[in-house]
């Protein structure tokens, strides 16, 4: 006669993981070396659409002035420019973006301070403090 070990109630599973704070939402962070699935940010994707958006209205002469364009959407001025500022981004920082595989420190906060507008300089070639926090 064969004896079944009996079958427990419960199962503990454990899985590290920790939360943190991106975009205004938490996420789950997996440990190093975990395999991890691409995920974009829609906080910086829709950033990057609105100041896409409003570099072309300003282009086209839809509005003469960057205080008439934030006037219009609703929101300082002030914002407004520093989100216009992400237009001059390198394509190869755009894209990693759209991509979904910027580290999890490349926040839109983060993006909205000051960083160097040329290309080359914001690029991981370039070796540049802005780009290598990210």
């Amino acid at each position: 006669m064969n004896r079944a070990k009996p079958t427990p109630e419960t199962v503990t599973v454990r899985i590290p993981f920790r939360l943190v704070k991106r975009g205004g939402r938490k996420e789950m962070q997996l440990p190093e070396g975990a395999p991890q699935r691409r995920r974009t940010d829609s906080t910086l994707v829709k950033a990057l659409a609105r100041a896409f958006r409003w570099k072309r209205m300003l282009e086209t002469g839809a509005f003469a002035t960057v205080a008439e364009l934030a006037a219009h959407e609703g929101i300082a001025p002030s914002y407004m420019t520093r989100l216009l500022r992400m237009t001059l981004l390198a394509p190869e920082v755009v894209q990693t973006i759209l991509d979904g595989r910027q580290g999890a420190e490349m926040t839109l906060a983060r993006i909205l301070e000051p960083f160097p507008i040329e290309w080359e300089y914001q690029t991981l070639d370039g070796a540049v403090e802005w780009y290598s926090r990210f």
